[in-house]
């Protein structure tokens, strides 16, 4: 494997040397460390490109690897990234992002789906990033893990206890987790903390959550849960927890309900920001960008196989109901 890509690294250099001897424009190398290959978010990003005189075998090359939620393979994925002299690294998500950066702090980054970037220390402020790194951040407003709690107990009134099921190798989480209790406190509920940082502790944490009386479980947004999306959503039907996500496809899998940004439009959103790097402009002179708006998404079948009736005021805020 590692011989057929400095095959292609070499092939790809030759064309780029040929197409620039031969006066055409040149080709761009972009690297990009995802969390898995998902073709709607591929979609947008490139339709973001092409939007800005960008097409792939053309003027531009992209070099992709995924990491399957597995941290431990970020190392070696950003060195193959880096051997390939990409202008612009784009990651998404913190681990991929944090490891991106921390191993190739030169390389301008671009990152997506990141929480605080700022907590993180990845940039200054969102204003002015300063150093080499900008993107796109998720849920930094204050108050939105307690919003997501507070949708929760709307749906199911009668809970007393919810779970909180994290990922402790998130750096992210090192952020919010302090915050928990105060989170319950202003929702009316104590909260449970369940972990997992591997596909075989996900039971487990369910099953944590079950003994412990839980009767709800908020699914803090990670790239475990995203990738394992099926396997969360059958884990909270067979124990009957009426469960909170942050990313749509869980609630397109038979979760209940998710509150999250449009992370597909970060993508497609992301073509401007390496356009202007590309053109000369330094990372840290662009702003981070926000969410535009939250989604928020209901399964009513799902709903109804909990025995649980949707209130109006739900309905009304949601964006997508799902039958």
């Amino acid at each position: 494997m590692r011989r057929l890509r400095a095959l292609a690294a070499i092939a790809a250099s030759l064309i780029l040397f040929a197409s620039q001897a031969g006066g055409q424009q040149p080709v761009h190398r972009v690297g990009v460390l995802a969390n898995n290959e998902n073709p709607e978010v591929m979609q947008a990003w490139l339709e973001g490109l092409r939007e800005r005189g960008y097409a792939v075998g053309r003027n531009l090359q992209i070099e992709y690897r995924y990491s399957q939620a597995q941290t431990e393979r970020i190392p070696a994925l950003v060195a193959e990234l880096v051997a390939l002299g990409p202008e612009v690294i784009v990651s998404g998500g913190p681990q991929n992002t944090v490891g991106a950066h921390g191993a190739a702090p030169n390389i301008p980054l671009v990152f997506l789906s990141v929480a605080d970037p700022v907590a993180l220390g990845l940039v200054e402020s969102l204003a002015h990033p300063g150093g080499n790194v900008t993107g796109f951040a998720t849920v930094v407003p204050e108050g939105f893990t307690g919003k997501q709690l507070q949708l929760l107990k709307e749906l199911v009134p009668r809970a007393s206890r919810i779970a909180v099921l994290l990922n402790p190798e998130n750096p992210m989480t090192q952020r919010f987790r302090p915050d928990l209790p105060e989170i319950g406190r202003q929702a009316g509920v104590a909260l449970v903390v369940v972990e997992a940082s591997q596909p075989e502790q996900l039971e487990t944490a369910f099953e944590t959550a079950h003994t412990q009386g839980a009767e709800a479980i908020h699914v803090l947004g990670d790239p475990l849960t995203n990738r394992l999306s099926a396997k969360v959503v059958g884990l909270a039907a067979r124990y009957q927890l009426p469960a909170m996500y942050l990313f749509r496809p869980n609630v397109l899998n038979g979760g209940l309900i998710s509150y999250g940004p449009d992370f597909v439009d970060f993508w497609r959103r992301a073509g401007a920001s390496v356009d202007k790097i590309l053109k000369g402009e330094r990372p840290g002179d662009l702003p981070v960008e926000q969410p535009t708006r939250f989604h928020l998404i209901v399964n009513l079948k799902t709903a109804a196989a909990l025995g649980i009736t949707v209130p109006p005021s739900i309905l009304a805020l949601a964006d997508e109901v799902i039958e």
